[in-house]
């Protein structure tokens, strides 16, 4: 008789050091959309900004315990992990107290690792999700560590293109360094404009590059999509019905089909 293997969550960073891509939005929303589609999901906001926790309507600021206390060892799970709106979503809130981590964490032979070692035993999730910040420092490389795979979000703009070698190469050394299983999970075109040709010229370009790994799901430019982060909602909950609520569902299950076809 054999005994069952325990599950294993599958871990995933969303990243990308150029701003306003779109990247905490993804994060909230897919992790929401996951969630919705009934994953058990856990978000865990890696950047000090806390944009990821405010979107969730959690204010960074409100509890004594968060993803720093983790970092540094002075808390566990139990003390940082928040239940949100969305039923089957937990978040790890994060705040600028976030800011100081890779200043402390610099002189630590296993700094690259920490993250990883605190999500080693939480298996009760599907899927994590990390908000990575907006660069390619130390808590970027941790999330990098500790995860199975990116996505990694892009605005249609000729600029988005630039820095990606240099995030595909920061993922190259954390996959030769500390985390062999590491890969592109995939690309997203965000903010897409169906009326200019210049969406449709860089989506065809990055297609061309970069083939299957980029997702045939699209996140368009949506006001009701820019409102909901301020109104501290993901944007199922915001406003179900826009089409920024529907192409993250049909994200999550483009996201679904692409795991179950790699079984």
């Amino acid at each position: 008789m054999t005994t069952p293997q325990a599950k294993k969550s599958r871990i995933i960073s969303v990243a990308n050091q150029k701003g306003g891509v779109g990247k905490t939005t993804t994060a909230v929303n897919m992790a929401a959309a996951l969630a919705i589609l009934k994953k058990k999901v856990l978000l865990i906001d890696c950047d000090s900004q806390g944009n990821a926790t405010s979107g969730l309507g959690v204010e960074p600021q409100a509890f004594e315990k968060h993803l720093y206390h983790v970092l540094s060892g002075s808390a566990d799970h139990e003390d940082v992990t928040r239940p949100t709106p969305i039923s089957g979503l937990d978040l790890i809130p994060s705040n600028t107290d976030l800011v100081g981590i890779e200043i402390e964490l610099a002189g630590r032979e296993d700094r690259e690792k920490i993250l990883k070692d605190f999500l080693k035993p939480l298996d009760s999730y599907d899927y994590m999700i990390l908000d990575c910040p907006p660069s390619l420092g130390l808590m970027t490389i941790n999330a990098l560590t500790a995860s199975n795979s990116v996505i990694i979000p892009m605005q249609c703009e000729y600029y988005a293109l630039e820095g990606l070698s240099q995030l595909v190469q920061t993922i190259r050394l954390v996959k030769h360094s500390f985390n062999p299983r590491l890969h592109i999970e995939g690309l997203l075109l965000t903010m897409y404009d169906y009326r200019t040709k210049l969406t449709y010229q860089v989506a065809r370009d990055v297609r061309t590059h970069f083939r299957d790994l980029v997702y045939r799901t699209t996140i368009p430019r949506n006001i009701r999509l820019s409102e909901s982060p301020s109104h501290g909602k993901p944007i199922f909950l915001y406003d179900p019905r826009s089409k920024g609520a529907e192409s993250y569902l049909a994200l999550a299950r483009e996201f679904l089909n692409c795991q179950r076809s790699k079984r």
